[in-house]
């Protein structure tokens, strides 16, 4: 098996430092885990961006939630995201779902239309979708788009391991909408990792994991060197 990728999320550049230091492959930077990740600042993606040179995958997201708001908070988005694009940003998270649970393709378009180019993660909204294989059907060829963060179910990876590894090898017999990385993250620990090794998941995303005292604490490098053996043992 080749080397698994595992990407922590940061919050500021000591996270990134302490990120990197443990072994981590690249990092989610967000801000505001209250309300489960937004956008950071322009100047903490600066700040992160001097501190390290991993792959910066950065939030597009404005507020709680997966819908991408009305007309004026989505142009706010762009901007932002224009901003970090400025700032020297290449990669994104996003993903926005509409009211009734299908992803809002007009949203993401527009999001996408503002940092052309760009790699991106379609993040955890595809776990609240009223239909998950559709939605990657409906996604599939977008301009950029290499990589689903996922648990398989809302209620987290202990919920979603079956579909987690269900679609690791519908991902490995290359059929449509299934040939971006599948990233597994959400209540995932470590007593998860065999059974997703085993069945040929090649991502791992950690947030909490990756702090010894949860959100209040800085990241630990020694919590990140604990799951870099871990998937790689």
């Amino acid at each position: 098996m080749s080397r698994p990728i595992l990407e922590v999320i940061a919050l500021d550049a000591q996270d990134a430092i302490a990120a990197q230091t443990g072994g981590a492959d690249r990092l989610e930077l967000v801000g505001d885990m209250a309300s489960d990740g937004l956008t950071p600042a322009r100047e903490t993606f600066a700040a992160v961006r001097e501190a390290t040179d991993l792959p910066v995958r950065v939030m597009l997201r404005a507020a709680d939630g997966f819908a991408a708001g009305g007309e004026a908070a989505l142009e706010a988005l762009r901007e932002r995201a224009r901003g970090l694009r400025a700032e020297g940003a290449e990669e994104f998270v996003l993903g926005f779902l509409d009211d009734t649970g299908q992803p809002d393709l007009a949203a993401i378009g527009a999001v996408l239309d503002a940092v052309p180019g760009c790699r991106w993660t379609f993040h955890r909204a595809i776990d609240r979708c009223a239909d998950r294989a559709g939605l990657r059907k409906r996604l599939d060829g977008y301009p950029g788009l290499d990589a689903y963060l996922t648990a398989g179910s809302a209620d987290g990876v202990a919920a979603g391991l079956a579909v987690l590894c269900a679609e690791a090898a519908r991902t490995a017999a290359g059929e449509p909408g299934y040939l971006p990385l599948l990233m597994a993250g959400g209540g995932l620990d470590l007593g998860h990792v065999p059974a997703l090794r085993a069945a040929g998941v090649t991502a791992f995303h950690i947030g909490g994991a990756a702090r010894l005292g949860g959100w209040d604490t800085p990241v630990s490098p020694d919590a990140v060197r604990t799951w870099r053996e871990a998937l790689e043992g």
